[in-house]
């Protein structure tokens, strides 16, 4: 018997994608519900056109799972009304990850952590999901004290209004046409902005923060040192992190090589002599991290320094959550 599932976000691009994802690993489902905060539009899923529905007080009854893909106001609205109906929510925003009542999960890293929802599970940032898949095996094995993170962010990871700008603002410039700037806070055609999210006081941003304290809950390391600066960069698609790591016990480059390569999740592009490195192109469309570059950090000691990539629309959101709700069937079956 197959679950009845919701998706609720049916219309963005995660949601979208969340949707071919259930597809291509043929969830079992038994009813596939598509809402929206406004409906009239439809979706094709399995060869069959189903619309999608305006989310309303009787759109969880009888739903199993409901995949939330819409941002975190909307979340904390409709969330509890879902688990009052019976359905567990698996959350894509920010709403939830903080609370220490939902756990926090990366199946690859902490599945465990699913047994404990009291009827939400959070899905994390798409930054902290790539760069927990590839830290998570060397993590086990020699321990990480310290993390410093700099992201590359694609813009697609603003949405449809971020890729059409990138793409208008680079046509207008090959025509010498006047830029528009309206999603970013500065040209992203042929630039880099370090600007995502609010800045905090201590001059981090939100989306900085999240990746250090998403960090830390998913490892179960409270303590974990971790120093992150994010930047937007004019690619459309996948995003890229440059990660060092300080670590407990000595770890070889090869030693970390070996890890890496027998880890779920994970594929080791490392051959560097021959300019062969993860890149955010090559790893758009599909689910594994990438991870290349990996050296000695020769700054301290028992250091490493790697490169990672991977499609932040895909398993740094969508797929991430259809992994969580496999997990969550697979329980309850």
């Amino acid at each position: 018997m197959g679950a009845r599932v919701a998706v609720f976000g049916a219309t963005g691009a995660v949601g979208m994608e969340m949707l071919k994802i259930l597809e291509e690993r043929n969830f079992p489902i038994a009813e596939l519900r598509l809402l929206a905060s406004r409906g009239g539009r439809s979706a094709v899923w399995r060869g069959e056109e189903l619309p999608i529905i305006p989310v309303g007080p009787d759109s969880f009854k009888d739903i199993d799972i409901a995949l939330f893909s819409v941002e975190g106001d909307v979340s904390r609205v409709w969330a509890p009304q879902a688990v009052e109906s019976g359905a567990v929510v698996i959350d894509n925003s920010s709403a939830f990850r903080m609370d220490d009542s939902v756990p926090l999960v990366i199946p690859e890293v902490n599945p465990e952590d699913i047994a404990r929802h009291k009827g939400i599970i959070a899905n994390p940032n798409c930054s902290t999901i790539i760069a927990l898949v590839a830290l998570w095996p060397l993590h086990k094995k020699a321990r990480i004290r310290r993390l410093v993170a700099s992201t590359y962010q694609a813009v697609s990871g603003a949405g449809k209004a971020g890729l059409d700008e990138l793409i208008d603002q680079t046509r207008a410039w090959a025509q010498d046409s006047s830029l528009r700037i309206e999603t970013f806070q500065h040209q992203i055609a042929f630039n880099l902005i370090p600007h995502i999210d609010a800045f905090s006081e201590d001059g981090y941003t939100k989306e900085e923060l999240k990746l250090r304290n998403e960090s830390r809950k998913i490892m179960h390391e409270p303590d974990l040192m971790v120093s992150c600066t994010c930047v937007r960069v004019p690619v459309l698609r996948s995003h890229s992190e440059s990660l060092n790591i300080e670590l407990e016990h000595p770890l070889s480059p090869e030693e970390a090589r070996e890890l890496l390569r027998a880890a779920p999740g994970v594929k080791v592009v490392d051959d560097p002599a021959h300019n062969v490195y993860p890149m955010p192109l090559d790893t758009s469309g599909q689910d594994l991290i990438w991870v290349g570059r990996i050296r000695r950090d020769a700054s301290t000691k028992n250091a490493l320094a790697l490169w990672v990539c991977g499609d932040q629309i895909r398993k740094g959101a969508a797929t991430n959550a259809v992994q969580i709700a496999s997990a969550l069937w697979e329980r309850k079956n």
